[in-house]
C-alpha cells in the first residue's frame, strides 16, 4: 500500500472516530431513558466503528455488582447472565483497578471468563475494557470486542475512543441519577400534597360542611368548571386545591392566581404570557399561568375583580380553550381545567354591568358555597384544637386553653372565619408567657367585640363585668390574694386591681 492509500485510509479512520464519539454524545442527550440511551450509544460503537460486542456494566450500588445496563451483539439471555463482583474476571478488575486492559486474544487468557457465553469461538478476538469513573469514583466499565487486521487500526487508538466514550455514560449515567433523584422527589411531593389536600384532611363535622364535602367529591372527577363562594377566609383555596388532587388532573400544575392583587395593566401579561419587546420592559417572552397550567387546573381567586377589558379573553379560553400572548399572533392551544372564587356577589355586579353575563353564566356551572364559620360553630373546638396541635408544634410549645378562655372563642363569631381563627391561636401559642391560656391572655377584641349567642334582655356590658370579675378571682386566688401578684398575673397595676376588687364587691377570702 503507497503511502497515500495509507494516509486517506488514517483520515478515513480519523473521521469515522470522530463521527462516533459526536454520534454517542447526540444519543445520549436525546432522553433520560437510561437503558434506551445506552444502548443506542453501543449501537453506534458498533456500526461506525466495527465492533462485533460491546457492554456497559454499572454498579449496583447495594448488591456491589457488575450488571450489563446495555448491550451490542448479545442476547437477552447472554445480558441476564453477565454479573461480575469488583475484582472478578476482566471486567471486575478494571474497575478494581480503574486502568484499561487488553487481551489480545481471549482464547489463550484464562482470567477471561466469557460468563454471557456469547463468544462460543474465542480465538482471535481481542478484548478491550475502560472504566466509566465520574470525579474519581467508579461507576461501571465499557467493554467491547474486536477482530484486528490493518484496516481496522490499532489498539491504542481504540483505548483512546473507548475512553471517551467511557467518560461521556460518566456524565450521562450522574445526570440520569440527578434526574431519577428529582423525580421521585417531585412524585413524593405531589403525593404528601394529594394527602394533605385530599377532602379527609379538611375539618369539618358540621352538617353544612359535610354538604360541601359531598359536592366535592361529586364534582372532583369531572371536567366541570366551579365556582367557591363564600366570605374571605372560609377556606376556598383549600377546597380548591381537594377538587385538583381528586380529580384525574393530579399529577398536572395546580396554578394559583389571585385576581385582585396585580395592577390591571399587568394581568392580561400573567395570565396569558406575552413576547419579546410586546411592552416597555419586556426584555424576554414569559409563559402566563394558562400556558403553565396545560393539562392540569387553574385557581383564580377573586375572579369578581377581573377587569371587564379582560373578561372577553377569559371567555374564550372557556369556550375555545386557546388565546394568544400579549405581543403575539401566534394562538395557543391549553387544556385546563378552571376553578373560580369570590366573596363579591356576581349577580349584582352583572345587573351593574361590571360583570359579563355570559362569563357569569360559563364560570357558574357547579357553585359551592363555603359557609361562614359562624354558621358551624360546632367545628370551632376542632379546629381550635388542630391549630393549637400545630402551632405548638412549630414554636417548641405546649400551651392549651382553659374552660373559660376556650368558651369565649366559642361564643366569638369570627368575622374572619378559619383564618381569623388560626391567626389568634398562633398569636396566642406565641405571646403566651404561661403554657395555660387563661380569658386575660385573650384580645380585647374577642371579648367586647362580635360576642354572639346571648340573650337580648342581657346587656353586653353586664356580661363583660361577669368575665372580668372572674378572671380577678382566679388570679387573686392563684396569688394567694395578694394584691400585687394577682395585679401582675392579669397584667395590670395594683392601683388597678384594688380598684376593681372594690368594685366587685371581692373581699379576701375568711
Amino acid at each position: 500500500m503507497t503511502d497515500k492509500n495509507q494516509k486517506t485510509e488514517l483520515i478515513v479512520h480519523k473521521n469515522r472516530e470522530l463521527a462516533a464519539i459526536l454520534e454517542v454524545s447526540k444519543v445520549l442527550t436525546a432522553s433520560f431513558d437510561l437503558e434506551k440511551n445506552l444502548s443506542s450509544a453501543m449501537a453506534t460503537l458498533g456500526n461506525l466503528l466495527e465492533m462485533q460486542r460491546g457492554c456497559v456494566f454499572l454498579l449496583d450500588p447495594l448488591s456491589q455488582e457488575l450488571r450489563i445496563a446495555a448491550a451490542h451483539g448479545l442476547t437477552k439471555q447472554n445480558i441476564e447472565k453477565g454479573k461480575y463482583r469488583i475484582g472478578e474476571g476482566i471486567v471486575g478488575r478494571v474497575l478494581e483497578k480503574r486502568t484499561p486492559m487488553v487481551i489480545p486474544n481471549i482464547g489463550k487468557e484464562p482470567l477471561f471468563l466469557n460468563k454471557t457465553g456469547s463468544r462460543p469461538e474465542k480465538d482471535g478476538i481481542s478484548f478491550l475494557s475502560v472504566p466509566i469513573e465520574f470525579k474519581n469514583e467508579g461507576l461501571g466499565v465499557l467493554s467491547v470486542d474486536r477482530i484486528y487486521s490493518k484496516k481496522h487500526g490499532n489498539v491504542d487508538d481504540d483505548l483512546r475512543v473507548l475512553t471517551i466514550v467511557a467518560s461521556l455514560i460518566a456524565q450521562f449515567v450522574r445526570l440520569w441519577e440527578s434526574y431519577e433523584k428529582i423525580e421521585k422527589e417531585k412524585e413524593n411531593l405531589k403525593r404528601e400534597l394529594k394527602e394533605r389536600y385530599s377532602i379527609d384532611k379538611i375539618i369539618g363535622q358540621s352538617d353544612r360542611m359535610q354538604e360541601v364535602f359531598a359536592a366535592v367529591h361529586r364534582v372532583a372527577p369531572t371536567k366541570a368548571s366551579v365556582i367557591l363562594r363564600g366570605e374571605s377566609g372560609t377556606g376556598k383555596e383549600l377546597i380548591a386545591r381537594a377538587l385538583h388532587y381528586m380529580s384525574p388532573r393530579s399529577k398536572r400544575p395546580f396554578i394559583k392566581f389571585n385576581c385582585a392583587s396585580i395592577p390591571e395593566g399587568l394581568l392580561e401579561s400573567e395570565l396569558f404570557g406575552h413576547e419579546k419587546g410586546a411592552f416597555t420592559g419586556a426584555i424576554f417572552s414569559r409563559k402566563g399561568r394558562f400556558e403553565l397550567a396545560n393539562k392540569g387546573t387553574i385557581f383564580l381567586d377573586e375572579v369578581g375583580d377581573l377587569p371587564l377589558t379582560l373578561q372577553p379573553k377569559i371567555l374564550r379560553v372557556l369556550q375555545e380553550r386557546e388565546f394568544e400572548p400579549v405581543g403575539s399572533e401566534k394562538t395557543i392551544k391549553v387544556d385546563v381545567r378552571i376553578i373560580t372564587a369570590t366573596s363579591r356577589d356576581l349577580e349584582y355586579l352583572v345587573s351593574q354591568g361590571k360583570f359579563r353575563e355570559d362569563l357569569y353564566y360559563r364560570l357558574n356551572v357547579i357553585p359551592v358555597f363555603l359557609p361562614p364559620l359562624r354558621e358551624r360553630s360546632e367545628d370551632i373546638t376542632a379546629l381550635i384544637e388542630y391549630f393549637l396541635a400545630k402551632f405548638n408544634n412549630e414554636h417548641n410549645r405546649s400551651v392549651h386553653l382553659d374552660k373559660n378562655a376556650l368558651q369565649i372563642l366559642m361564643n366569638y363569631d369570627w368575622p374572619g372565619n378559619v383564618r381569623e381563627l388560626e391567626n389568634t391561636i398562633e398569636r396566642l401559642v406565641i405571646m403566651s408567657t404561661s403554657d395555660i391560656i387563661a380569658p386575660s391572655d385573650l384580645p380585647d377584641s374577642l371579648s367586647v367585640r362580635r360576642l354572639k349567642g346571648l340573650n337580648k334582655s342581657v346587656s353586653l356590658i353586664t356580661n363583660i363585668s361577669e368575665i372580668e370579675k372572674t378572671n380577678i378571682r382566679d388570679a387573686l386566688e392563684k396569688s394567694g390574694w395578694v394584691q400585687a401578684k394577682a395585679a401582675k398575673l392579669l397584667g395590670i397595676t395594683p392601683r388597678q386591681i384594688g380598684y376593681k376588687i372594690k368594685k366587685y364587691g371581692l373581699e379576701e377570702r375568711s
